[in-house]
């Protein structure tokens, strides 16, 4: 049976690129239509880290490493899902650009099912939270906080989920407006409940690092319900069929096939820099509260372009969709420019007025760990600027990448070099023969500037340009998977796949 082109006569407001035809198509007007919300929405996210932090700060220097080391390991397996169930995005969004907004419903399901299931599988970490946070060998003061947070985290992954695969809804079809909107609730949701519960404000216990934890999941129930009733609005369900909930085990496998290789690459370089920050924090509680606070200062400058990494996806799948590979290759182009200036002119404020970031996190009840904590922080903020503008390089070329469906290799690449160049050299050399932080901090530097070099490199060989990740408008045209395929087309076997060096070929 051939499946219709849906062609709506109509569609909502905010909801496509300029027409291929337009003269502003690909243009920086085009990008920063569909960025500047991304962006916006990844300042909320930013600030939200940075709050949590700050007032942690005014606690403890100790509070922000626990907190630090307890979110990246947490990371490790949770950004495996929430890459998966947020790759939705670029489903919707080639779905979209190809006329088939009946497919964009049922996709949702899919990846809401996703999110559901591996939300409360993500509870059974719980029991082993001790084990997990023990490994760390870390004072038992840093442990008794690390492991508050961490149960805290393992409760925010089904909320967390949900609003990934609902956020990708909107931001796959150009509405990032929308995708804004719900960040700027969970922003304002933990922001006050932040001041409530880790001083004790206004009758609410003092509960310091666990009162963090609390305000950050409701932080993502709150915005994933509203989302939810958004997505079900009439509009949405006569145009997109968002109440066709019916579960499809063919688009959920493809939905995998594609989503949990994005997820791999996030997982294995999350991995990567959690061994690195655990052995950093052998170095002691000095290194590793400088460390920590100079990645927390990086992160608060280069998340929000992730909002314009997230628009690239977008835009490169819908313009696939409408077999325009010249239009998606542009926008990337643009928005990489744009990347770019932003994060130079960042790296100069890094290099000329270190204090400008430094003071945020000035504790004055623990000065004296602090004045021993800020020269580092000085030091390691000349390797953030330096390596920071390859790393916008590489956020936008594999962001691109991602958009056509060209995950396996980006997942390879970061499974090559991630440990040979960071992770053995900081533990071996740095560590063990003792040549020190500075060294340490150059490996991972190396590291990011070489999967940046090679994220360009694979862009403009434009393999990327035949890749589809939705399948042909006759839906019985593809022939039942062999074994070998049918592996491939499931988690493990995804991951086995790319581990094993295949490339992904034109579909």
């Amino acid at each position: 049976m051939a499946e219709s082109v849906n062609h709506a006569p109509e569609t909502p407001e905010g909801d496509s690129l300029f027409p291929p035809d337009h003269p502003k198509a690909a243009s920086l007007p085009e990008v920063w239509r569909i960025a500047w919300p991304l962006i916006i929405s990844n300042c909320f996210w930013t600030l939200q880290i940075t709050i949590d932090r700050i007032m942690l700060s005014k606690i403890s220097p100790d509070a922000v490493s626990a907190v630090m080391m307890t979110a990246m390991i947490y990371y490790v397996p949770f950004i495996l899902l929430q890459m998966t169930a947020s790759y939705v995005t670029t489903f919707v969004a080639q779905y979209g650009g190809a006329g088939r907004n009946n497919r964009v419903g049922p996709v949702m399901w899919q990846a809401i099912y996703f999110s559901i299931g591996a939300g409360l599988l993500f509870l059974l970490v719980l029991p082993f939270t001790p084990s997990i946070i023990a490994s760390l060998g870390h004072s038992p003061e840093l442990q008794a906080m690390e492991r508050d947070y961490f149960s805290c985290l393992a409760w925010l992954s089904l909320p967390a989920l949900l609003l990934a695969a609902i956020s990708g809804f909107f931001a796959g079809r150009g509405e990032s407006q929308r995708v804004m909107q719900l960040n700027g609730i969970g922003f304002a949701v933990n922001a006050v409940l932040d001041y409530l519960l880790i001083f004790g404000k206004f009758g609410f216990p003092a509960m310091g690092v666990m009162g963090a934890g609390i305000a950050t999941i409701a932080a993502s129930w709150i915005p994933a319900i509203i989302g939810l009733m958004w997505m079900l609005a009439p509009k949405f369900r006569e145009i997109y069929a968002t109440t066709d909930t019916r579960f499809d085990p063919k688009l959920f496998r493809r939905l995998l096939r594609f989503g949990m290789p994005s997820g791999f690459q996030w997982m294995l370089d999350i991995t990567a820099f959690t061994v690195f920050m655990a052995i950093i924090g052998w170095f002691g509680e000095i290194e590793l509260a400088a460390s920590s606070i100079a990645f927390t200062i990086n992160m608060t400058a280069f998340l929000p372009m992730m909002g314009v990494g997230q628009a690239v996806a977008v835009m490169v799948g819908q313009r696939l969709g409408q077999d325009r590979p010249d239009l998606a290759e542009r926008s990337t182009l643009t928005s990489f420019k744009m990347a770019w200036g932003y994060m130079a002119s960042i790296a100069i404020l890094y290099i000329t007025v270190p204090s400008l970031f430094i003071m945020l996190f000035e504790s004055t009840e623990n000065q004296e760990k602090f004045d021993q904590v800020a020269p580092l922080i000085r030091t390691l903020l000349i390797f953030i600027a330096i390596y920071s503008l390859f790393d916008s390089m590489g956020l936008i070329f594999s962001f691109a990448l991602r958009g056509a469906g060209d995950t396996r290799f980006v997942t390879l690449v970061s499974l090559v070099l991630s440990w040979p160049m960071m992770v053995v050299p900081t533990y071996y050399l740095a560590y063990q023969e003792r040549w020190g932080l500075n060294w340490a901090w150059g490996f991972a530097s190396l590291y990011i500037i070489t999967l940046a070099l090679i994220f360009l490199f694979r862009f403009r060989t434009g393999r990327w340009k035949s890749m589809r990740v939705i399948e042909p408008i006759v839906a019985d045209i593809e022939p039942e998977a062999s074994a070998p395929n049918a592996a491939i087309d499931a988690a493990v076997g995804a991951a086995v796949d790319a581990a094993a060096g295949a490339t992904i070929t034109t579909r």
